[in-house]
């Protein structure tokens, strides 16, 4: 294809989508795949409602509405009968801005003033199915009770946005008119892509996620059918998603998982850590769920199975790593993650920088910010204990895994004895005996040993939690994939997946 062709999209919607934010565009071919996940004979039914309650470009409701259009054609002839029906009895929106608002109704009506001559179907007022109406955050103290946001953010003048989203902010006790009405509608179809975080008065990492509260409000509302396309990080990580993460893994009305770990897959030119999914939750129809991982450029794997494997606590989202789990976990081996200090294991904070390059009689050496350099002994907080041992020192945070094969985790060193760190680095395997650290260095330095972290590190983190799968090997013996895969009694197919996905450490 050419530059022409690739930068020529007749879609308006196709355009839009390759902006970038949180607040993140769906392109229109997206929007068809999550729609043919939804039982087709929805489109054919004239009672069929569906509401998008976090309208941003208008894209899940026109082409819904496309397909209404054809699907009642036997049921309503008239064409004009038709559109007035399916979009004054069927489609239901939520603008998540005033600007998106315009947006929406633009691209389903033809027209931002659904009352006026130029719209499609013709409403008695500006607004038609899609409401946009400004909310406020309720304070407690410093953050929203609803969605956790930042009173320091987003407590603002009446010319700035609140991004106090309407849908996630009203409930039978706060703000129950909306709650009522939209529960009295009896939705079909719920269907979207949330804004994924709002920020909590931190930065970076502390961005607080807000795309589980719109699927549990979702679901307070009963619909038959939830679909909506959010950050794949809830499988394993997340600021204050444990809960959320337990009630969607122990959820058999979750049939469909179609899952991205590049999320440029789904939205060209845009990066999200983690990658990306979209699911689908039936109501009525429990039972295995159909996990679709598309984890190569052309390569997808298909798989009914739980959701929780034995011993997992969090979602494994390869298919093709199952049966590897599976043969690991039979050993009942202890988790490596014993051997793994917690952070802060030395009380040095990453922007610790009262070190100096010159070694002194008291000094220590110090590892930081890929430096290594000296400290007073007498500014140590703690960790005095692992000072006379040798350990294994990796860094904390190291990529997100979108690339294939992948690295997963930074090149570990060894410290040698009177070094420390800061939180820059986790600390492993302390000992005494430096042979025992060697062979500990070994085993993380193989393909399996970084295969294994992969299924639970879905973001640039590596704490103490994605270790908990890997199992704990006798480290009074070199480790190498071959011994490994020979005591694991790996398949050649396996063996293959995990060199195909991991890249060997330099």
């Amino acid at each position: 294809m050419s530059f022409l062709e690739e930068m020529h999209k007749p879609d308006i919607l196709d355009c839009i989508s390759h902006l970038s934010s949180d607040e993140v565009f769906t392109p229109p071919k997206l929007v068809n795949e999550i729609l043919n996940t939804l039982p087709q004979e929805l489109f054919q039914n004239p009672d069929t409602k569906f509401l998008d309650p976090c309208c941003k470009s208008g894209v899940f409701l026109r082409e819904i509405a496309k397909r209404l259009i054809e699907g009642l054609k036997d049921k309503i002839p008239s064409l004009e009968q038709r559109l007035e029906h399916i979009f004054k009895n069927q489609l239901y929106g939520l603008a998540i801005t005033q600007l998106t608002g315009l947006l929406s109704r633009r691209s389903l009506y033809c027209s931002k003033d659904a009352s006026s001559e130029f719209s499609i179907v013709k409403f008695p007022d500006k607004d038609g199915n899609i409401e946009y109406k400004r909310t406020y955050h309720i304070w407690l103290k410093d953050k929203c009770m609803m969605c956790g946001a930042s009173k320091a953010e987003y407590d603002r003048g009446e010319e700035l946005e609140t991004y106090a989203y309407s849908f996630i902010h009203c409930d039978s006790l706060r703000r129950p008119e909306l709650f009522k009405r939209l529960k009295d509608m009896k939705f079909d179809v719920i269907i979207g892509n949330p804004p994924y975080q709002l920020e909590t008065g931190a930065t970076g990492r502390q961005a607080k996620p807000i795309y589980q509260l719109f699927i549990q409000q979702a679901k307070k509302l009963n619909p038959r059918y939830i679909t909506m396309i959010i950050p794949a990080r809830w499988y394993s990580g997340g600021m204050n998603l444990d809960s959320f993460r337990d009630e969607m893994l122990n959820d058999k009305s979750l049939r469909y998982i179609v899952d991205f770990p590049k999320s440029q897959k789904c939205f060209p030119g845009v990066e999200i850590k983690g990658g990306i999914c979209y699911f689908l939750w039936d109501r009525d129809n429990k039972g295995l769920c159909k996990v679709i991982s598309n984890y190569k450029d052309d390569e997808i794997s298909q798989m009914e199975r739980p959701l929780l494997e034995e011993k997992c606590s969090t979602f494994i989202r390869h298919n093709q790593a199952i049966s590897i789990l599976r043969k690991v976990v039979k050993f009942n081996e202890p988790s490596f993650s014993t051997k793994v200090v917690p952070l802060l294991a030395f009380g040095l904070s990453t922007d610790f920088k009262n070190y100096t390059e010159e070694f002194s009689q008291n000094s220590l050496i110090l590892y930081a910010n890929n430096k290594r350099v000296y400290i007073d002994k007498k500014l140590l907080p703690k960790g005095a204990n692992y000072l006379n041992k040798y350990k294994i020192f990796i860094s904390e945070a190291y990529g997100a895994g979108e690339d294939y094969p992948h690295q997963i985790l930074n090149k570990p060193f060894i410290g040698e004895q009177n070094s420390c760190c800061t939180a820059t680095y986790m600390m492993i395997a302390p000992d005494e005996n430096k042979k025992k650290v060697e062979n500990a260095l070994s085993y993380i330095k193989t393909k399996f040993f970084r295969f294994m972290v992969m299924l639970k590190k879905n973001t640039q983190h590596a704490t103490k939690a994605v270790y908990e799968l890997v199992p704990l090997q006798d480290f009074s013996q070199e480790w190498t994939d071959e011994k490994l895969y020979k005591k694991y009694n790996l398949t050649q197919e396996e063996i293959d997946f995990i060199e195909s996905m991991i890249r060997p450490m330099e």
